[in-house]
C-alpha cells in the first residue's frame, strides 16, 4: 500500500513557537524581543532568537549567562537546525522573505532562499532534505529542495499560516493558521487545521475546531506522533458583552487533535472558574511525554499539564461518562472551566510576555519577549516554585510606544484576567469576528476593525458613535476589560496604536502596483470609489448610506473605512458577510450605492479589486 505524506495546516494565527512581529516604531534595537526558543546539546545550552534584536544568542544554562552571538541580516520571524545541530535554518521578516542557513560552527550565513511574504517557523522533513516554510501573508508554504537550495514549490492553504509541526516519525506535518476563512456572520466561524498531501504537494483535508476557535498561535506533537495539540482562543462571540465572568466574552483553550484518524478529539479550556489565562500562545511537550506546557502571554504563566490524565479524561467522557458535573458528554467539554482540576498548575514567571517555550532537563524554559529574558520553571510538582528568569541583557527603559504595545498584550489590565486589548486585535489587527460590543445598542454585532491608522482617522467605531481613537480606547477598558485603569495606561496604548504602520500588500510586486492594479486604479476613479476613499488616508472621515445595512441597520450611516492594509481586514461589510473583495463590488452592491460597479467586466472588477487590496 502506498504510504500517503501529508501536511496539517492550522487556520488561525501566529504561531506561538515562532512568530512575526509586525514592524512598529516600538521594534527598534535597543529591545531584543525573544521569540523563539530551541534546546541545545543535551540540554546544555539554549538557543534564543531575538526579534528586534537581529540575532540568535547561544545561552548556557549551567551559567545561565550568554556565550554566543549571531548577528542576522534582518528581523528573524523562527528556526529550526539540523540532526547535527551545526546548522540552522531562520526565517526573515519582510515582504520579499527569506530563509538564511546560518553554519554556528563556522559563525556565518551560508546561503539564503527566497520564500514568500513574511515567512515563519520553518520545519525540515524527516531526512532533512526537504525545509517547509510558511509565508503568513501570501497565504501558502514553500517547500524548498535544501540540495538546490531553491524554492522548488508553494502550497496554497487558507488565511495566515504561522506554524508547523512533524508527527508520526515524520510523516505528517501539521501547519497553523491565524483566523478564520470566510464570512463572519455564520452561524461557525472558526480557524481549522488543514492537512498537506507532502507527495503531491496539495491540500489534503481540513480538520475544523469548535466554534469560536481564533487566533491559533502554537503547536506541538506528542513524543511518539500520534497526537497533536494547538492553543488558541476561544471567543464567546454569539453573546453580548455585558460581562467577563466565567469566560462570558473569551476563554483560552487547547485542542487535542488525533494525527492517525486527522480528527479533533476536544477542546479544553486553560482558565480557571474565575481567573482567565488569556493569550496563550505555544505549547511543547515533555521529552518523557509526562507533561504538556503552555505559555499564557496575556498572564505571564506557564500551564503545565498532565498529558496521561487529560487524555484518560478525555476518554471517558468520550465513551459517554459523566467526568464532571459540567462535562457529561464531549460536546460539554470546551465550556467546563474545571475539567482541568486535579492535573493543571499555573505557574507565575518573573518576566512579560511568555512566548515560545522548551522543555529540557526537567525544566520549561520561556521566551519572555517584553522584558528581554528567559523564564524558568520546574515540570516537577513537588519542586518549591520560585518565578525567575535569566536576562539576555540590560533591560532598557520602555519608551511610551513599549510601554503602550506591553499594555495592549497585558490580560493584568482585565478583569480576572480572561483578555487583552489583543485577544480581539492579535498584532493590533481584526480576529476575523463580529461582537455585540453595545456601543451603538444591542443584538447588533459589527466585525471588529484594525487599530491601524485609527488614531489618524476619526470618527471610531463602524458607525462612527466615538468621536475619535483615544475615546475609543478608554471606554475599551471601561467596557471591555472592566477595569478602572490610570490614564497614562491609556496614554501608552494610544501612542503605540499610533505608532502601527501598514505592512506592504502581498499583492503588489517589488513594493509597486502589478499591471492589473494600476488598471484597477483608474477603474477605482471611474467607479466613483475615490471620491470617499481619497489619497492618502483612503477615506473622506465622512459616513453614509451605501445600502449595504440589513434588518435594523437598514439605512444606518456607516463610517468610510481606510482601505490602508484592507487585504488584511478581512471579512468585509459591517457585518462581514463578504468573504472577498470581488463580492463587496459584486453580490453585496446591487444598485450600485456602494460604487459605480454594475458595467464593469468580470476582469475590470478582478482589476479594481486588486488595486483595493494592494493598498
Amino acid at each position: 500500500m502506498k504510504r500517503l505524506h501529508v501536511l496539517f495546516v492550522l487556520h488561525l494565527g501566529l504561531s506561538a513557537t515562532c512568530m512575526g512581529k509586525d514592524r512598529l516604531i516600538s521594534a527598534d534595537a535597543s529591545y531584543l524581543s525573544p521569540v523563539d526558543l530551541l534546546a541545545g546539546e543535551k540540554g546544555k545550552r539554549l538557543y534564543v532568537l531575538e526579534h528586534s534584536g537581529n540575532r540568535l544568542d547561544v545561552l548556557d544554562l549551567k551559567d545561565e549567562k550568554i556565550v554566543k552571538s549571531y548577528e542576522l541580516p534582518d528581523a528573524p520571524t523562527g528556526m529550526t537546525r539540523n540532526g547535527k545541530g551545526d546548522l540552522f535554518y531562520i526565517t526573515l521578516d519582510g515582504p520579499e522573505g527569506q530563509v538564511v542557513a546560518l553554519d554556528v560552527k563556522k559563525g556565518k550565513i551560508l546561503y539564503r532562499i527566497d520564500v514568500g511574504h513574511t515567512p515563519m517557523c520553518p520545519v525540515l522533513n524527516e531526512d532533512e532534505s526537504v525545509l517547509y516554510v510558511p509565508n503568513r501573508f501570501t497565504n501558502d508554504v514553500s517547500v524548498v529542495d535544501l540540495e538546490k537550495r531553491d524554492e522548488v514549490h508553494r502550497i496554497p492553504v487558507l488565511r495566515e499560516p504561522v506554524s508547523v509541526v512533524l508527527a508520526k516519525g515524520g510523516a505528517l506535518l501539521f501547519l497553523t493558521h491565524l483566523l478564520p476563512a470566510g464570512p463572519a456572520d455564520a452561524d461557525v466561524v472558526a480557524a481549522s487545521v488543514s492537512v498537506i498531501d507532502t507527495e503531491k504537494n496539495e491540500l489534503y483535508r481540513t480538520i475544523p475546531l469548535v466554534n469560536g476557535s481564533i487566533v491559533l498561535r502554537g503547536i506541538c506533537a506528542s513524543p511518539d506522533g500520534h497526537f497533536v495539540y494547538v492553543t488558541h482562543g476561544l471567543a464567546r462571540f454569539h453573546l453580548p458583552t455585558t460581562q467577563l465572568e466565567r469566560g462570558w466574552m473569551n476563554t483560552n483553550a487547547l485542542s487535542v487533535i488525533d494525527a492517525e484518524k486527522l480528527m479533533l478529539i476536544n477542546t479544553v479550556l486553560l482558565d480557571d472558574v474565575d481567573l482567565g489565562a488569556a493569550n496563550p500562545w505555544d505549547v511543547s511537550c515533555s521529552e518523557d511525554g509526562k507533561w504538556l506546557c503552555a505559555s499564557l502571554a496575556g498572564t505571564h504563566e506557564v500551564c503545565v499539564i498532565q498529558r496521561q490524565a487529560l487524555h484518560d479524561k478525555l476518554e471517558k467522557v468520550a465513551a459517554g461518562e459523566a467526568v464532571s458535573e459540567v462535562s457529561k458528554e464531549p460536546d460539554d467539554v470546551p465550556n467546563d472551566l474545571a475539567f482541568l482540576v486535579g492535573f493543571k498548575r499555573r505557574l507565575a514567571l518573573a518576566g512579560n510576555g511568555p512566548r515560545s517555550i522548551v522543555t529540557c532537563q526537567g525544566k520549561v524554559y520561556a521566551a519572555e519577549y517584553f522584558t528581554d529574558s528567559v523564564g524558568v520553571a520546574d515540570l516537577d510538582p513537588e519542586a518549591y516554585h520560585r518565578p525567575r528568569s535569566i536576562a539576555l541583557g540590560p533591560e532598557p527603559e520602555p519608551s511610551p510606544v513599549r510601554k503602550g504595545e506591553v499594555f495592549f498584550n497585558d490580560a493584568q489590565l482585565c478583569f480576572q484576567k480572561w483578555q487583552s486589548c489583543a485577544s480581539c486585535h492579535p498584532d493590533g489587527r481584526a480576529d476575523g469576528l463580529n461582537w455585540d460590543l453595545l456601543n451603538d445598542g444591542m443584538g447588533n454585532p459589527k466585525n471588529t476593525k484594525s487599530m491601524v491608522w485609527a488614531h489618524r482617522t476619526p470618527p471610531a467605531m463602524i458607525t462612527g458613535v466615538r468621536d475619535k481613537a483615544e475615546t475609543a480606547v478608554r471606554a475599551g477598558i471601561r467596557y471591555i476589560q472592566f477595569a478602572v485603569r490610570p490614564e497614562e495606561d491609556a496614554q501608552a496604548i494610544d501612542a503605540y496604536l499610533s505608532s502601527l504602520e501598514p505592512v506592504p500588500s502581498p499583492f503588489l510586486v517589488k513594493g509597486k502596483l502589478s499591471p492589473n492594479a494600476k488598471r484597477g486604479k483608474k477603474l477605482f476613479a471611474r467607479a466613483g470609489c475615490a471620491d470617499c476613499h481619497a489619497q492618502p488616508l483612503f477615506t473622506n472621515q465622512e459616513g453614509y448610506d451605501v445600502g449595504s445595512g440589513i434588518a435594523r441597520e437598514n439605512g444606518v450611516e456607516f463610517d468610510t473605512p481606510t482601505l490602508v492594509e484592507n487585504w488584511r481586514t478581512g471579512p468585509f461589510l459591517y457585518d462581514g458577510r463578504a468573504a472577498s473583495m470581488i463580492q463587496v463590488l459584486t453580490k453585496y452592491n446591487p444598485e450600485d450605492k456602494h460604487g459605480v460597479t454594475s458595467d464593469l467586466s468580470e476582469k475590470e472588477l478582478q482589476d479594481l479589486a486588486e488595486y483595493v487590496l494592494s493598498q
